[in-house]
């Protein structure tokens, strides 16, 4: 069996959840078939949460009627025949009723997960009525019934296998359709894996069935050796190692969601990044092997905060950083880089959520600088730092601008340069013709 797991972009418009479909049909072995929402829904779900949240409930009503518009329009583009187009509107009319039956109670956080669950359930259900349409067998499959996290938000690994593979083995169909991205905690409740989390289930269900390979779809060829958003010449990358993705996703390529590296790399399934709309192209695949040394790609990371902790005494003062760290901890907010000379030491994270509370308690034991609007460009390749010319190269690409921290050493595959947020483009560009000469 395969993992194919599809984003937003490609079930955006109903040309090209048409296409999916052909996609899906056309292979030779059973599959699992992850879909996210349709693109814009999660944030018009986010959006009628946050409405809801001030107390806002006719703009939250007005919205929901404008998303249900538009999914109105879209199962008019996807459907010709009467009966399935019936079938859609009752779809539409049980989760649009829902948002509006939410509209009445008291708000939470609870019901906030329960609104935006309803994407990924609308997208895989309409899907199914497609299917149904065009005379494809398939099992439908409620996410909600086996995908779990635990009290630390932490997946369930043994209990997604162990959920899942009862209805993997009816003996109907080839084809199972799950939804991306929601799941239930350790209350039983509605949640989700974050945003992007898609890919990170379709990586956790690779891992339960022991899939021949998890195959990511999106609008665009493979991972590529800079962002092709910001940089006008990139290229795909062929082939990378699962630590090479894991550090890429980490630390910007959009393509792949940070955490769906570390499940398939446990069962040791390949990974492949595929192009929707050019279903031809070799895309990249991350396997346990590189493809070569050297430089692979570049990837940056932006919303950081740097802050610089400079001891009344010495650093290596006995226990000092171990205070430091605690009080990272204490507030469960990640460190991104960490840099040390004699008397100070600089961290940097990617969420302000408790940035205030950090700062008293590290202001109580040392002096505390904090630059905001950072940038994390990280250099990837396997084993850079032990290429001849490679370091050489990268100062000569940075050039003038001016570096806050670099980084190297935690990891063999990364080069991490922290810079102001407004020179990230520069960088970027400076790093493309200097390292990949494009």
């Amino acid at each position: 069996m395969k993992i194919m797991k599809f984003g937003g972009t490609s079930v955006g418009r109903p040309e090209r959840m048409h296409r999916v479909a052909e996609l899906v049909i056309a292979q030779q072995e059973p599959v699992l078939l992850v879909l996210s929402a349709l693109s814009g829904t999660t944030n018009a779900l986010v959006a009628i949460g946050e409405s809801l949240s001030l107390g806002k409930k006719e703009e939250a009503k007005d919205r929901i009627a404008v998303l249900q518009q538009h999914y109105h329009d879209f199962v008019r583009g996807l459907l010709q025949q009467d009966n399935n187009l019936l079938e859609a509107d009752q779809i539409l009319s049980e989760h649009f009723g829902l948002l509006d039956m939410i509209c009445q109670v008291s708000y939470s956080e609870a019901l906030n997960r329960d609104i935006l669950a309803q994407g990924e359930l609308l997208s895989t259900k309409l899907f199914c009525v497609y299917l149904r349409e065009i005379g494809v067998n398939h099992v439908f499959l409620n996410a909600l019934d086996f995908m779990c996290i635990d009290e630390n938000d932490e997946p369930r690994l043994d209990a997604i296998r162990h959920g899942l593979s009862p209805s993997l083995h009816t003996g109907v169909g080839k084809l199972f359709v799950t939804q991306g991205y929601i799941c239930r905690n350790a209350k039983g409740e509605v949640d989700n894996l974050k945003r992007g989390g898609s890919d990170y289930t379709a990586s956790l269900l690779a891992t339960a069935v022991n899939a021949s390979v998890c195959e990511i779809w999106t609008d665009i060829d493979g991972m590529h050796n800079n962002d092709p958003r910001i940089v006008d010449r990139t290229r795909p990358v062929e082939q990378l190692s699962f630590e090479e993705a894991a550090e890429l996703a980490y630390f910007g390529a959009k393509i792949l969601h940070p955490a769906s590296i570390w499940p398939a790399q446990q069962a040791n399934v390949p990974v492949r990044l595929l192009n929707t709309m050019e279903p031809g192209a070799a895309g990249t695949l991350i396997t346990e092997r590189s493809l070569g040394r050297g430089v692979k790609a570049v990837a940056a990371k932006d919303g950081i905060w740097a802050i610089r902790i400079k001891s009344s005494r010495m650093l290596l003062a006995y226990g000092f950083l171990r205070k430091v760290f605690e009080v990272f901890e204490k507030y469960r907010t990640p460190i991104d880089m960490v840099t040390t000379s004699e008397v100070a030491v600089s961290v940097t994270i990617d969420s302000d959520a408790h940035l205030s509370e950090i700062l008293t308690e590290l202001g109580s034991f040392s002096a505390v600088e904090v630059d905001a609007d950072q940038c994390i460009v990280s250099v990837v390749g396997q084993e850079i730092g032990r290429e001849n010319g490679v370091l050489q190269d990268l100062l000569r690409s940075i050039g003038m601008i001016p570096v806050r921290m670099i980084s190297h050493g935690g990891s063999p595959h990364n080069i991490s340069l922290l810079v102001d947020a407004g020179r990230k483009k520069e960088l970027l560009q400076q790093l493309n013709q200097g390292l990949f000469g494009l």
